[in-house]
C-alpha cells in the first residue's frame, strides 16, 4: 500500500503541488517557512483527525477561512480524496464513494514527529495522553471509534452535571456507555504500550520503560462494572465540578529509561529526544505487517552526524514510507543515493518544489 501520488490544490503554501513518490525515504530541504512541513501535513490528513498540526480545516486553506483546500492520493489500488471546501467541514472520499475519516485508519497508517512533540515529557499529561492513543490508533484501528463512543457520551454526562440535573437513571444510561467504550479503551492503550515496549531495539535511540498512569482518575482500570461504579460514586464531586473527574480521559504515559529508571521528564533535552525517536521508530517497526507512512519533521536538526546516519540506517530497515524535512541538503547527506531530495523555496508567497538529482 505505497503512497504513489500526493495532490494538493489551495492547502497552506501550495496553491498546486503533484508529487510522485515510491518507496524510497523523500528528504525535503529548504529555509523555514518555504511549506516543508506543509507538504507533511498534508501527508498526515490521510489518517482520521487534524492531522500532525491539529488545525481546524478553515486554518488550512491557503486563501483563508472563506476558501477551501483539497488532497488527492493513491495509497496502493486506492484512490482517496480528502478536502474541506469553502465554509464546509473535511470530508473523505474512498474510491469514489463518501467515507468516514475513521476508515483512513484502516487503508493505512500514518506516524508523525514534529519539534513541538520535543516538549512530550514536559507537557501536560493530555498532550502525553494524545500521543498514547495515535500510537495506539495505529495499531488497533477501532480506538478511534471506542473514543468517539466516550467522548459522545462524556459530553452528555458533563452537560447533565452543569445543568446541576440530578436524575440518577441518566447518569447510569452514559455512564454505562462511558464505562464500556472506557474499558476497551484502556485495554487497547496497554497492549499498544506493550507492543511498542517489544519493538524498542535500543543502541543509538534507547529503550524506554512505559507505563499506563492511573493518576486521579484510575484510567488504567479495564472492569467496565467497576468503571461505572466509580463514576456513580463520584457524581456529587463531579456535580460540584460541573465535569466528569474519573476515567480514561484522565490517561497519562510515563516513561523510565536506563538502569537507575530515570524519568524521561528529568532526563536532558537530547535524551528525550532520543527516547522519543526510539518510540516513533518502534511504532513502526510494530507495524511490520500494515502499510506505514512516517513523517519526521525537522527531525536531524538537533542530532550529531553519528546518530543522523544511525537513525538513516534505521529508516532504511523499516518497513514503512518515511518523508523527513530540514533546513539544508546536507543534512541528509548519509542517507546517499537510498534517499530521494526535494527541494522547497518560496516566490512571492507561494510554494515550489524541485527534485534534486
Amino acid at each position: 500500500m505505497t503512497l504513489t501520488s500526493l495532490r494538493l490544490a489551495q492547502f497552506r503554501s501550495w496553491p498546486r503541488l503533484e508529487l510522485g513518490l515510491d518507496v524510497r525515504p523523500l528528504a525535503i530541504f529548504g529555509p523555514n517557512g518555504s511549506g516543508k512541513t506543509n507538504i507533511l501535513e498534508a501527508v498526515s490528513m490521510l489518517a482520521p483527525g487534524r492531522g500532525l498540526r491539529a488545525a481546524p480545516a478553515v486554518e488550512q486553506a491557503r486563501q483563508g477561512p472563506d476558501a477551501g483546500w483539497r488532497i488527492r492520493a493513491t495509497l496502493g489500488d486506492h484512490a482517496v480524496e480528502t478536502a474541506a471546501p469553502p465554509g464546509q467541514t473535511r470530508g473523505v472520499i474512498i474510491d469514489d464513494k463518501p467515507a468516514p475519516q475513521t476508515q483512513l485508519a484502516r487503508l493505512v497508517r500514518v506516524i508523525w514527529l514534529v519539534p513541538a512533540m520535543d516538549r512530550l515529557w514536559s507537557d501536560a499529561p493530555e498532550s502525553r495522553r494524545r500521543f498514547l492513543d495515535r500510537v495506539t490508533l495505529s495499531l488497533m484501528p477501532d480506538h478511534a471509534d471506542l473514543a468517539l463512543a466516550y467522548d459522545k457520551a462524556m459530553r452528555e454526562r458533563n452537560r447533565l452535571l452543569r445543568d446541576q440535573i440530578h436524575d440518577a437513571g441518566w447518569y447510569r444510561a452514559l455512564e454505562g456507555q462511558m464505562a464500556e467504550a472506557g474499558s476497551a479503551l484502556t485495554r487497547n492503550r496497554l497492549a499498544a504500550l506493550e507492543a511498542i515496549t517489544a519493538a524498542q531495539d535500543g543502541g543509538d535511540f534507547p529503550a524506554a520503560r512505559l507505563t499506563l498512569l492511573p493518576g486521579e482518575g484510575a484510567a488504567d482500570d479495564m472492569d467496565a462494572d467497576s468503571i461505572a461504579g466509580r463514576m456513580a460514586a463520584t457524581r456529587p464531586r463531579d456535580l460540584a465540578a460541573g465535569r466528569t473527574l474519573t476515567g480514561p480521559h484522565r490517561a497519562d504515559l510515563g516513561a523510565t529509561w536506563g538502569s537507575q529508571d530515570m524519568p524521561a521528564a528529568l532526563s536532558s533535552t537530547g535524551e528525550q529526544k532520543a527516547l522519543l525517536l526510539s518510540l516513533i521508530l518502534a511504532n513502526a517497526r510494530a507495524l511490520s505487517d500494515q502499510p506505514v507512512l512516517l513523517l519526521l519533521d525537522e527531525v536531524a536538526a538537533h542530532l550529531d552526524a553519528d546518530r543522523r546516519a544511525a537513525l538513516y540506517d534505521r529508516i532504511i530497515a523499516l518497513p514503512a514510507q518515511s518523508l523527513l524535512t530540514g533546513t539544508g541538503a546536507e543534512l541528509f547527506t548519509a542517507f546517499g543515493p537510498r534517499a530521494r531530495l526535494l527541494s522547497v523555496t518560496k516566490t512571492d508567497g507561494l510554494s515550489v518544489a524541485e527534485e534534486v538529482a
